[in-house]
């Protein structure tokens, strides 16, 4: 049931992207952007770690994860070391994913060409 659970949010939240994506002029850097401030906003509201702990990996996959941890990671550096933290701990929970990120493109480009 958790698959399910986790497919539906994911493939709602795609669809809700789709559908802005079709029906306005925002491109696919405006969703990306609007996803992860939502992901933010509904981690300030403490809504986004209910979506987690109800959908799993559909709501850990998804882009507005990220704005979750920035938030997140912020509050936490905030909590501990004031306002200097939010700047010193805003990248901590998703540093792994950041630097996986780049290692794999790197890895990537090394093996394939681009195309002219």
């Amino acid at each position: 049931m958790n698959f399910l659970y986790a497919f539906l949010f994911a493939g709602f939240a795609c669809a809700i992207a789709q559908i802005i994506l079709d029906n306005t002029k925002l491109t696919p850097g405006h969703i990306t952007s609007i996803y992860t401030a939502l992901g933010a906003l509904l981690s300030f509201l403490g809504i986004y770690d209910n979506l987690i702990a109800k959908f799993g990996a559909g709501a850990t996959t998804l882009i507005s994860n990220f704005g979750h941890m920035l938030y997140s990671s912020a509050l936490q550096g905030y909590n501990e070391e004031g306002f200097l933290g939010i700047f010193t701990h805003m990248l901590t929970k998703s540093s792994a994913a950041i630097t996986g990120a780049i290692v794999f493109a790197f890895l990537i480009a090394l093996v394939f060409k681009p195309k002219d």
